[in-house]
């Protein structure tokens, strides 16, 4: 980038700097004592070079606000020691974080908040905005879906605000502050907390206590991720206040915004905004990583982050295009056997966006019938950096052993699905990008990489069993579809009605289903044949 400056110029101007001082402050030789020297003042040393001084850029506004005094505790000696010997690692995080660091310092300063905060970002996910965890942890903050719904991130098909970089921001300072408060004014508990949760710190301080012992931070009994997460939040500050005292300069990176939030008023195809403000596909999706899909939430957040430069071209552009034309519609006309659900997947859209267009209030739709789908207004693989993209270049990576796309099914889990191939849940999720906890979503395909000697049928791996395994019978949940009745759902999995009834008491002396209702069935996996 054009702010950054070059690593080798950076070695070279820090030697120089270094070996400037050093001529300063220790003589050449020792001085010559053997006779009486008259009393002379000193002169001045010479100033050093101009480009040896630390510019006045946005890491000495950050050292302008740190508050945290812990920073020479020995736990953090080995963190501080990796972080300077990895000065290619510094210049990728600094790359990372320019676009988001002036968005971020500017609310923790209007906080007034510890600066070193600002930093949290470079423990939680090395500043890559789609970081996800296998814990379900999400965005530059890593929110997982429960503390992220806690302070009011929306979560949807469109758009994920724990990835938000504005939203997510607001979110994280919201809840650093109350475990702040919540600790009595302990930043170290406060931070410990925001790793495992304020529960955990809390029972150890307790424990603690109970013991007569000391309750600070370096103190308790933590997990061992949260024993090492405040130490190297304390070990990038320290390299950031003093970068020439651990032997490295840190790219300069401007005091100034580099995006700015431009109010949109409507849903907007991202490849749209992105030819509009002047800037790549890729680059949208960079500043505007909580969007999951092609376009915007129809519900809103109707706000972009746009590269300030690009601000006045994108809001003129943006001004001679309506909002009707700001999305891309296709006419389709419902045919025999089709559903809502299926005519939306097709579409890469959504189920209450179609209704919502097309005035629809439930998931009754009639054959010949015409509806409006808004659509994507070029090729969906343009948009590399959406959801389902990125799920794809996951998936598509090479692992060891033979490929099986595998069909979600109704009442299927990980666990399952896992057990069925004999290979790990945690191994199975990162295939897909999944965490191990995340929930299945019928219809969707899995990639599971086999060991061969399984002999997994590739043709239809819905028929293979572990030879361990003892039982083919399985209890999974069914959503009573358009057009179901009892007796079809009997046919279909080859089950009795009186048994349907008997394992689902609401439907003892019932006639019709309604499409929604869900029912319980268990089923022998070896008679199925890609029904379930």
């Amino acid at each position: 980038m054009g702010r950054l400056l070059l690593p080798a110029l950076f070695g070279l101007t820090l030697s120089g700097c270094l070996s400037q001082l050093a001529q300063q402050t220790v003589p050449d030789t020792p001085p010559v004592v053997a006779q009486p020297q008259p009393v002379l003042i000193a002169p001045e040393p010479e100033p050093l070079a101009e480009s040896c001084l630390e510019p006045r850029d946005l890491w000495s506004r950050l050292r302008d606000g740190f508050q945290l005094n812990e920073h020479q505790h020995p736990r953090v000696a080995n963190d501080l020691a990796w972080y300077a010997s990895h000065e290619s690692y510094l210049t990728r995080m600094t790359e990372r974080a320019t676009p988001y660091l002036h968005l971020i310092v500017e609310e923790i300063e209007r906080r007034g908040l510890p600066m070193e905060l600002s930093l949290l970002p470079v423990v939680e996910s090395a500043f890559q905005p789609f970081a996800y965890s296998h814990g379900r942890a999400a965005g530059l903050w890593q929110f997982v879906p429960a503390t992220g719904r806690r302070f009011k991130l929306s979560q949807t098909w469109w758009y994920d605000g724990r990835r938000d970089v504005t939203a997510s921001t607001r979110a994280a300072l919201d809840y650093l502050e109350y475990l702040h408060r919540y600790f009595n004014g302990d930043w170290l508990h406060a931070l410990a907390a925001y790793n495992s949760g304020e529960g955990t710190v809390k029972r150890a301080i307790q424990r603690n206590a109970k013991k007569g012992k000391p309750t600070d931070y370096w103190s308790l009994d933590l997990p061992k991720e949260t024993e090492g997460y405040v130490p190297k939040l304390l070990a990038i500050s320290t390299l950031v206040a003093n970068p020439p005292a651990q032997g490295v300069l840190l790219a300069s990176v401007a005091d100034a915004p580099y995006l700015r939030t431009v109010n949109v008023g409507s849903q907007i195809d991202l490849d749209l905004a992105a030819e509009l403000a002047g800037i790549s596909l890729e680059d949208i999706y960079r500043y505007n990583p909580g969007f999951n899909r092609w376009a915007t939430d129809p519900q809103g957040p109707h706000q972009l982050l746009i590269p300030v430069d690009n601000v006045e071209l994108f809001q003129n552009a943006l001004a001679e295009y309506p909002a009707h034309e700001r999305i891309s519609w296709k006419r389709h006309k419902i045919k025999s056997g089709e559903v809502l659900g299926v005519i939306a997947e097709n579409y890469r859209t959504n189920v209450d966006l179609i209704r919502k267009v097309n005035n629809i209030k439930d998931n009754n739709i009639r054959v010949g019938n015409t509806l409006i789908i808004p659509v994507a207004r070029t090729n969906l693989s343009r948009y590399q950096l959406s959801s389902s993209q990125r799920l794809k270049s996951i998936q598509a990576r090479k692992q060891k052993g033979q490929r099986i796309e595998y069909q979600v099914r109704d009442g299927d889990t990980l666990w399952e699905i896992a057990r069925k191939y004999d290979v790990g849940v945690q191994q199975l999720a990162k295939w897909n990008g999944m965490a191990p906890r995340d929930t299945l979503r019928p219809g969707s395909k899995l990639v599971i990489w086999a060991e061969e000697q399984q002999k997994v049928s590739a043709i239809n791996p819905a028929d293979f069993v572990h030879p361990f395994e003892e039982s083919t019978l399985r209890r999974i949940g069914y959503t009573v579809r358009n057009g179901d009745s009892l007796a079809r759902i009997s046919e279909r999995f080859r089950v009795s009605i009186s048994k349907l009834q008997s394992w689902n008491k609401t439907l003892q002396g019932k006639r019709y289903l309604k499409p929604g209702d869900r029912i319980t069935l268990y089923v022998d996996v070896k008679r199925q044949s890609g029904n379930i």
